[in-house]
């Protein structure tokens, strides 16, 4: 597990401790329809609430990455963007904010603006060629998550013969090359969901420790998501019990962020593990 830190508008956080990450969505086609806020009255109300549970960092999104989603034109994004930004900076000015997003002009544009602290690039830099030099040049940390295809392609038929390793190595390419450009503060997020079916992602959380050999960040996104809702054959709305399994799991395997809907149920997840790891470090 990363027991460092990352630079946060020139404050270090300390990932020892693993942090929360609340989801603040601004599409009105989500997976998850409780986590919809297309209006500026629901941001404002989301972000007390994640704020108020203890969420550390806030993921603002307002492109819809579930399987199939239709394309948002770039201009709709920031649209939407600059609505939902301006709303959360009203209620919550000191807020660290990470923008999801694969665009480089986005990212941009809510660095500049908004104060926005780090970038999640879905892509990890594959959809947009200037999103490293927008990173580069802003100093932000950069989330690259795996993704295998583009969220409208991603779920026709995923194909891996070793998906952790295959994950493994396209990461590192993708490591190696931000390092390059002195994008130092990198975090590592394997992607659950993005192009993989159910056994790539219960192989791949079986093996989270086995990305520790970066010596970066990991966070993990399993909220709500399918490995749950249909594994148990429940839906989404249902999926909150399950998810804070494999929370918990991913906690023990390393996870540093837990990106998440339902904040206050991830807080007392990390409390609990921390207590069983403080007593097995003195034995």
């Amino acid at each position: 597990m990363f027991t460092g830190t990352i630079n946060i508008n020139g404050t270090l956080m300390d990932l020892s401790i693993p942090k929360v990450m609340g989801i603040v969505n601004l599409t009105p086609d989500s997976f998850f329809e409780g986590s919809r806020t297309p209006q500026e009255e629901e941001v404002e109300k989301r972000v007390r609430q994640l704020l108020a549970e203890g969420a550390d960092i806030l993921d603002v999104g307002a492109y819809s990455t579930r399987p199939g989603a239709a394309d948002v034109p770039v201009d709709e994004e920031i649209r939407r963007l600059r609505k939902g930004l301006a709303a959360l900076r009203r209620v919550a000015p000191n807020a660290v904010i990470s923008v999801d997003t694969f665009r480089a002009d986005v990212a941009k544009m809510c660095i500049e603006e908004y104060g926005v602290a780090m970038v999640n690039d879905i892509s990890g830099g594959d959809a947009d060629p200037h999103m490293i030099d927008a990173v580069a040049y802003a100093r932000v940390p950069y989330i690259i998550v795996h993704m295998q295809g583009t969220p409208q392609t991603m779920q026709q038929a995923p194909h891996y013969d070793n998906v952790v390793k295959e994950v493994m190595v396209q990461l590192a390419e993708k490591v190696r090359r931000l390092h390059e450009r002195e994008v130092n503060d990198v975090i590592l997020d394997p992607g659950f969901g993005f192009g993989k079916t159910l056994e790539h992602n219960f192989e791949l959380l079986a093996h989270l420790d086995a990305f520790d050999i970066f010596e970066l960040p990991l966070l993990v996104g399993l909220s709500r998501k399918s490995m749950v809702y249909k594994t148990l054959d429940i839906t989404p709305a249902e999926a909150l019990n399950g998810t804070t399994v494999l929370h918990t799991l991913a906690l023990s395997k390393g996870a540093n962020i837990l990106r998440v809907h339902d904040v206050k149920e991830a807080v007392e997840a990390i409390k609990l593990w921390q207590m069983v790891k403080k007593y097995e470090n003195e034995n």
